[in-house]
C-alpha cells in the first residue's frame, strides 16, 4: 500500500486553528495572554482619547477653564504614551509566539518528512516540499497575531469607540451604522475567492522552488545542452503566474476595506447631517459633536484592519492547510516504533518469501524468493529493470513489500523498527551521496567517540587517505553542494570509508567501484574483500566480470528469478547469465 497524495483536506477554518492551538500555541499562553491584556490597553486607549475631546472643548475652551488645560493635556499625552509603550510590548510578545511556534512547526514537519517511506518522495519533489516546509509555515505562523491583533487591539478599540459613541448620542451612532449590513454578501464572497486564490499562490510557489532546484542541482545538464534560455523561459513562466495570482489576491484584500469606506462615508454623511442640525440648533454643544466624530473617525483603521484581517487569515489557513496535509500523510508501512523482535548477534541469513513489490505503472518483483547465506557474497545480476535495486531498497526498509515476507536473521522485518533494521546495513551505490558538509562529516554521519584508529584504518583502506593529504584542510574539506568538490572518484571512496566504518553486519555493494580508476579499484576491492569477511554482503553488478568469485550469483529478470548458482555453474548451464557474459566480452 503507497502513500496517498497529498492534495490539501477539506479542514474547517476553527478545526485548523484548533489544531494550530493545541499543537503550537498552547505552550505560550501566557505570553499570548500578556500579548492580548497589552493590546487590549492600547486599543482602550482609542476610546479614552475621543472621550477626552468633549471636557477638552466645552470646559477647557470655555470662558474661565484655562486652569484645567494643564490636566487635560497631561491626560491626553499620557494615553499617547500609553498606546507607544503597549504597542511595541504587544508586537516584541507576538514576535516570541510566532518566531518559536514557526520553529518547532518547521522541525517537526521536516522530522515527519524523514519518516516517510521513498515512494512518497518519487510523487513529491524537492521543490514542492520545501515550500511546504518553509513558505507555508512562514506564510501561517501569523494566525496568532491576526486573531490577538484583531481581537485584543482592534476590537477592543472598536467597543471602546462605540461605548463612547453610545454614551453620547445613540441616535447618532445608529445612523453611522446605518450601511453596515451591505458588508455581508461581499464579505462571503470575497472569503470564498481569497481562499482559492491563497492556495493558488501556495502551489505556483511550489512549483517555483521545484524549477529553481532541478536547474540549480542540474546545472552542468543546463549549460552541457545549451537549456539556458528554456530553463529561465519555463522559471519566467511560473513567476509570472504567481505575479498574477498575487495580484488578485493583494486586489481581493483591498477590496473589503474599500467596502469598509464607502460605508462608513455614508455613515459619517447621516451623522454630518443629523448630528450638525442639532448642533446648529443649540440642542448638543460643539464638544458632544467633535468627541462623537473622533470616535467615529478613530474606528477607521481598527474597521479596515478587521476587514482585512478575514482575507488575511485565508492566506493562513491555506498554508495550515497544507501544512497540516502532509502531517496526516502517512507512510504505506505500518512497523513498530519498537522492534518486537531483533536478530541474534553477528551476519544474518536474508531470505526472501515470494516478494511482491509493484509501481503504480509497472510490476517490479513478482513473487521473488531467494537466501542470500549467512557471512556469504550473493550477488544479483540482469538487465536493467529487472529488480536488482529495488531489492537492495527494500533489504532497506526504503520501500516496503505488497505480499510475501523479508527474513533477516529469521526475523521477519515487519516485527523490527526501520531504525534497528537499517542499524544492520552499510552501503555502497554508484551514486554516492554527500552533504555539503566536511568531507569527515560525511563519513562520520553524526557518530560521536569514534575511535581514531579505526577512522585511519577505513581511511587507508578506501583509499581516501591518499588524496586528503593533499588537501590544505584535509578531512575538514567542504564536499560541496552534493559533493561537487570532489571527483566521482572521490566522491565514492569516501562512501566506502564511511561504510567500513559502519562495521555493519550487512554489506549493500551497489556498483561500489564503477566511478574508480584501475589501479584504485584493485586496491578497494581488495580492501571491501577484506571488510565482507564476517558479514552477509550482497553485490549488484553491471559487470559481471566482478563478480566472478562470489559465493552465489542470482539472475533476475523482469522481477523474477531465473537461475542461480555459481559462476562457473551458471556458465555451464549456459542460460541467461551466460547470455550476459558472452555480451558483454563481444562488447
Amino acid at each position: 500500500m503507497r502513500p496517498h497524495p497529498v492534495q490539501p483536506r477539506p479542514y474547517t477554518s476553527r478545526a485548523l486553528f484548533s489544531r494550530l492551538w493545541q499543537s503550537y500555541l498552547r505552550p505560550y499562553w501566557l505570553l499570548m495572554l500578556l500579548a492580548f491584556l497589552v493590546m487590549m490597553i492600547e486599543g482602550s486607549t482609542l476610546g479614552l482619547l475621543s472621550y477626552m475631546l468633549e471636557p477638552l472643548f466645552d470646559r477647557v475652551f470655555a470662558p474661565g477653564g484655562s486652569g484645567a488645560l494643564i490636566w487635560i493635556g497631561g491626560a491626553i499625552l499620557g494615553l499617547f504614551l500609553i498606546r507607544a509603550v503597549t504597542s511595541v510590548i504587544g508586537r516584541w510578545l507576538l514576535a516570541r509566539v510566532n518566531q518559536s511556534a514557526a520553529s518547532e512547526m518547521q522541525a517537526d514537519l521536516v522530522r515527519h518528512l524523514l519518516t516517510l517511506d521513498a515512494g512518497f518522495y518519487q510523487e513529491h519533489s524537492p521543490g514542492k516540499l520545501i515550500e511546504r516546509v518553509q513558505g507555508d509555515t512562514m506564510a501561517a505562523q501569523g494566525a496568532a497575531a491576526l486573531v490577538i491583533g484583531g481581537i485584543g487591539r482592534d476590537l477592543v478599540a472598536l467597543v471602546g469607540l462605540f461605548v463612547v459613541a453610545i454614551l453620547i448620542d445613540p441616535v447618532w451612532t445608529l445612523a453611522a451604522l446605518i450601511g453596515a449590513p451591505l458588508l455581508l454578501l461581499p464579505a462571503m464572497v470575497l472569503r470564498r475567492y481569497l481562499h482559492r486564490k491563497a492556495m493558488q499562490t501556495r502551489e505556483q510557489a511550489g512549483l517555483r522552488a521545484t524549477r529553481l532546484d532541478e536547474i540549480f542541482h542540474g546545472i552542468q545538464a543546463v549549460k552541457l545542452n545549451r537549456m539556458e534560455d528554456y530553463q529561465a523561459g519555463r522559471f519566467h513562466r511560473i513567476v509570472k503566474a504567481i505575479v498574477r495570482a498575487e495580484v488578485k489576491t493583494a486586489l481581493a484584500r483591498a477590496a473589503m476595506p474599500a467596502l469598509v469606506d464607502v460605508i462608513t462615508g455614508v455613515g459619517f454623511f447621516a451623522v454630518l447631517m443629523l448630528g450638525g442640525a442639532e448642533v446648529a440648533a443649540g440642542n448638543r454643544t460643539t464638544g458632544e459633536f467633535l468627541s462623537f466624530f473622533t470616535a467615529m473617525a478613530l474606528t477607521f483603521q481598527p474597521i479596515r484592519r478587521l476587514s482585512d484581517l478575514a482575507g488575511q487569515w485565508q492566506v493562513a489557513e491555506a498554508s495550515l492547510q497544507r501544512v497540516f496535509t502532509l502531517f496526516d500523510t502517512q507512510a504505506s508501512g505500518k512497523r513498530p516504533a519498537t522492534s518486537r523482535q531483533r536478530p541474534p548477534p553477528g551476519a544474518p541469513e536474508i531470505r526472501f518469501e515470494g516478494v511482491t513489490f509493484a509501481y503504480p505503472d509497472r510490476s517490479v518483483l513478482d513473487g521473488l524468493s531467494f537466501t542470500a547465506e549467512a557471512g556469504k557474497v550473493t550477488a544479483f545480476v540482469g538487465s536493467s529493470g529487472a529488480g536488482k535495486t529495488t531489492v537492495f531498497q527494500l533489504i532497506a526498509a526504503l520501500v516496503e513489500p505488497q505480499a510475501g515476507r523479508i527474513l533477516i536473521g529469521g526475523v521477519d522485518t515487519q516485527e523490527m523498527s526501520l531504525f534497528d533494521q537499517r542499524a544492520l546495513l552499510a552501503s555502497v551505490s554508484q551514486d554516492a551521496s554527500l552533504f555539503d558538509e566536511t568531507l569527515r562529516e560525511n563519513i562520520l554521519l553524526g557518530q560521536t567517540g569514534t575511535d581514531p584508529a579505526r577512522l585511519a584504518a577505513a581511511l587507508a583502506d578506501a583509499e581516501v587517505t591518499g588524496f586528503t593529504s593533499a588537501l590544505p584542510l584535509g578531512l575538514d574539506t567542504p564536499a560541496g553542494p552534493r559533493g561537487s568538490a570532489l571527483s566521482g572518484g572521490q566522491r565514492q571512496r569516501i562512501a566506502i570509508a564511511r561504510a567500513l566504518l559502519a562495521n555493519a553486519p550487512v554489506l549493500l555493494l551497489d556498483e561500489a567501484t564503477s566511478a574508480l580508476d584501475t589501479r584504485t579499484e584493485a586496491a578497494v576491492s581488495a580492501a571491501l574483500s577484506r571488510a565482507q569477511a564476517g558479514r552477509t554482503t550482497l553485490v549488484i553488478a553491471h559487470r559481471l566480470s566482478t563478480v566472478k568469485d562470489a559465493d552465489k550469483i542470482i539472475v533476475l529478470d523482469q522481477g523474477r528469478l531465473i537461475e542461480e548458482g555459481t559462476h562457473e555453474g551458471l556458465m555451464a548451464k549456459g542460460g541467461l547469465y551466460a547470455q550476459l557474459q558472452q555480451a558483454q566480452l563481444r562488447d
